[in-house]
């Protein structure tokens, strides 16, 4: 099938169109996945740009990125596509299907001036039906034709994915780290740092993490709705009989906070230390399970793929504090967002010859939560959305 009509036609790039075409964008909807067309997409303005913060390891390969069925989105036909997914109603004034979309996802369906929707419904043949500002409900689409309203369906699908992608994200699933003896050891690591390092190029006080907040990120997610927040609190709550239980074996998780590593090339150009997380035992079932996490909210649509294993680390110190003490959790490994603003860099060669082994604890990790982003809880850490027991 292919995508006859396109959704904003600014100035082209034949090179990059090109190459779009020979490497199309891959969407997950509802577990279909679709081979994107080439679109022009208008920006949006007030938008707001993530920073690079880096959660994940060893980015994933073209071999695992390519899923074994592809289908192509188009205005033409659906009779010969397993569409047999998707609910179409037959009533009198003809074919109608519902399709759920968070409320801030409204605006670019409907495009500006309403542009993009009397677009899809010339296209489709169709009736899109879209609550008002600042309502919530479901996207009404009824046409004459069942292969029209499939089209339109499809399509906003298509729109949905590609502009959430574009969405700063909302919660983040995390271990937290901030037991009183891991608190203890970091302020303690923060003070010597400023005592012994503090002439050093960009280093202050301002790039240290918040105490209360330390936690090792499994991955970022964007939840625009309740029921998208309670959508991720049943895959979370799914995983521990699924494979948790098992991972875990019986025993506790047991581990050590120790060490500081960098992920740029440059230790005299650094953005983010971090301390490294392992298990007490030596064994892999922290990994096992922060990758098995993060597979099965990829899986669910709620995740975006954009490494292979997650990186287990805790921010210590993050020149974004610089400017806003809640950007401890931002990333945009999974978000979408293009390059990240330039931002001071602080030289951390002396800190990583002075404490690269320190010490800052050890700990059980009990639980897995969804936190919540700039949001804080009565021990200081991030509200939870929910979350999931290890034992």
């Amino acid at each position: 099938m292919q995508w006859s009509g396109r959704i904003e036609q600014p100035e082209r790039d034949t090179e990059k169109d090109s190459m779009e075409i020979l490497r199309p964008t891959l969407i997950n909807i509802g577990g279909r996945i679709y081979r994107k067309n080439t679109v022009q997409e208008r920006s949006y303005q007030n938008e707001e740009d993530e920073e690079e913060g880096g959660f994940y390891a060893e980015k994933a390969t073209k071999k695992n990125r390519e899923p074994r069925h592809i289908k192509n989105i188009g205005a033409a036909d659906c009779a010969d596509e397993p569409c047999g997914d998707i609910v179409v109603e037959q009533t009198e004034k003809g074919f109608q299907c519902t399709l759920p979309v968070p409320s801030p996802l409204f605006k670019y369906i409907i495009g500006k001036k309403g542009e993009t929707r009397r677009r899809l419904e010339s296209e489709t043949r169709t009736s899109i039906s879209i609550p008002k500002p600042g309502m919530e409900g479901d996207i009404v689409i009824t046409g004459q034709q069942h292969s029209g309203v499939i089209s339109a369906r499809t399509r906003i699908e298509v729109l949905v994915e590609t502009f959430r992608k574009k969405q700063p994200f909302t919660h983040f699933l995390s271990f937290p780290l901030n037991q009183p003896e891991i608190q203890e050891h970091f302020l303690q690591f923060k003070e010597d740092v400023l005592e012994q390092c503090s002439k050093d190029w960009g280093v202050d006080g301002s790039l240290f993490q918040n105490p209360a907040k330390l936690h090792l990120t499994i991955g970022t997610l964007v939840l625009l709705s309740e029921q998208e927040v309670q959508r991720a609190c049943e895959v979370l709550l799914s995983c521990k009989e699924d494979f948790a239980e098992k991972l875990m074996g019986g025993k506790t998780l047991q581990v050590e906070v120790s060490g500081i590593e960098y992920m740029n090339d440059d230790p005299g150009m650094v953005d983010v230390l971090y301390a490294k997380v392992q298990t007490k035992d030596g064994s892999e079932r922290l990994q096992l399970l922060a990758d098995r996490l993060m597979e099965k909210f990829l899986k669910s649509g709620l995740m975006l793929k954009e490494w292979d294993r997650v990186k287990l680390h805790a921010t210590v110190m993050n020149t974004l504090f610089r400017r806003d003490p809640y950007a401890e959790e931002r990333s945009s490994a999974t978000s979408g967002k293009p390059a990240p603003r330039e931002r001071e860099s602080f030289d951390a060669r002396n800190i990583l010859k002075k404490f690269e082994n320190f010490v800052f604890g050890e700990l059980e990790l009990k639980t897995v939560h969804i936190s919540q982003r700039f949001s804080t809880d009565s021990s200081g850490y991030y509200t939870s959305s929910g979350h999931m027991t290890l034992t």
